[in-house]
């Protein structure tokens, strides 16, 4: 007799957990899609914003890349530069999941960098970062979602399966 798991566990289920199974399903189906998004979305606006408040004064940005944050390897400038740059940009694509991956990841250093940089960061700025760096780290992992552009484009060119394709 050649059963599969799925048919084997499926005998002995109890009315009970056949309806957590449903309900797990329901949720990876329609709530996970939402999380995912919600992630992102969080994320994200947390880095445009700081973007946002370092163009909204340019020479205090300087001052604080110039006095205090540490950038390694960088001249002050063009790291004031390219981390407004990287905070406006990567978050717009991290919301839309355009290369969800690949925004999570540069995300996620960048937020390394920011701790490393800022070496006055309080207790409760450190746990901040943590929250965002799980946050992306859970994009980088599960991929940004059914409710993004990469899911659109990799259902528009990955082959179809099954027998009325």
């Amino acid at each position: 007799m050649d059963l599969t798991l799925n048919e084997t566990s499926s005998k002995h289920r109890g009315p009970l957990t056949s309806i957590v199974h449903r309900m797990i399903a329901v949720g990876d189906n329609s709530l996970a899609p939402l999380v995912d998004l919600a992630l992102r979305l969080w994320v994200g606006m947390v880095f445009f914003n700081s973007g946002l408040t370092k163009i909204a004064n340019w020479d205090s940005t300087l001052s604080l890349f110039q006095f205090e944050y540490q950038v390694p390897l960088l001249p002050p400038e063009l790291a004031a530069w390219l981390g407004t740059g990287a905070e406006l940009v990567l978050p717009l694509f991290l919301v839309l999941g355009l290369g969800g991956r690949l925004a999570a990841a540069a995300l996620f250093a960048f937020n390394i960098v920011a701790v490393v940089s800022y070496p006055d960061l309080s207790e409760l700025g450190l746990n901040d970062h943590q929250v965002w760096g799980l946050m992306l780290l859970a994009t980088l992992a599960r991929g940004p979602g059914k409710l993004s552009i990469d899911h659109f484009i990799r259902g528009r060119f990955e082959p179809r399966t099954g027998a009325h394709s």
